[in-house]
């Protein structure tokens, strides 16, 4: 199965936060399923560290490095995911999460958020405690 992870998911997964659901861990772990973490999530962490605004164990390059080391794939912004994000109502404000948003739509993927916002846009999100 093919999963997007959001932000805060892929964080609290990395840096083993209890906030994550243990299933979604299990699902995040099973190497049966292709997780990817939009480009987007790398720039967001970059900006809120260097405005203090998000504290990590680790910087930057060693989240990237996780990505790896956990067999998650990188996923670029494509022009198609542009094009998608212009046609979505503005529900939620935080540019990062609606590129997420438009990401999985257009990739037609289930997304990893605990964030409740996502359902406006009818994304197939995924977060059970």
């Amino acid at each position: 199965m093919r999963i997007l992870i959001d932000t805060q998911a892929f964080i609290w997964f990395v840096e083993n936060d209890k906030q994550l659901p243990v299933n979604i861990k299990k699902e995040l772990e099973d190497s049966g399923n292709s997780i990817l973490i939009s480009i987007a999530s790398l720039w967001e962490m970059t900006i809120k560290m260097s405005l203090d605004k998000l504290q990590l164990s680790c910087g930057i390059e060693e989240m990237i490095d996780r990505i790896y080391q956990n067999g998650f794939e990188i996923l670029p912004i494509l022009p198609f995911h542009i094009i998608k994000l212009s046609e979505l109502g503005y529900f939620h404000r935080d540019p990062f999460d609606r590129i997420i948003i438009s990401q999985s739509i257009y990739e037609d993927i289930q997304v990893v958020s605990s964030d409740r916002i996502f359902d406006e846009y009818g994304v197939r999100r995924k977060w059970n405690k």
